[in-house]
């Protein structure tokens, strides 16, 4: 397994729906620019999204909590790396990590002709 991208944000009112619970979709945004920089510092080349699983919302993830997304290559092919993105969250009040959310990536290096390129193996 490749190392880990970790990444961290604070869940502020603009993310939230009137429930004052992080919108799904920058729940997403954020899933996917994770999976985009661990893709990226595995190909060392442009990567785009190609495919994103069907995300797995485990828990509500509250204004004010403290959110970080961990990111890893699970698998490559030729020119494609299928990344998996976990949400922790945190409350603010307390220690507690929980998984909030679940999701997987394909992720496709490609040149700068635009087409797809070769990426590196995984290494142990």
């Amino acid at each position: 397994m490749s190392r880990k991208t970790r990444t961290v944000h604070l869940v502020r009112p603009g993310d939230c729906n009137h429930y004052g619970s992080l919108f799904g979709g920058t729940a997403m945004a954020w899933m996917d620019e994770a999976a985009f920089v661990a893709a990226t510092r595995h190909a060392r080349a442009k990567v785009v999204t190609v495919h994103a699983d069907a995300m797995d919302f485990r828990q509500p993830v509250p204004q004010g909590s403290i959110v970080e997304l961990v990111a890893w290559v699970k698998e490559v092919g030729k020119s494609s790396m299928r990344v998996e993105v976990e949400m922790w969250v945190e409350p603010m009040e307390n220690f507690e990590r929980v998984l909030a959310c679940r999701a997987g990536f394909v992720m496709v290096a490609v040149g700068p002709d635009g087409r797809p390129q070769a990426v590196p193996l995984l290494q142990d």
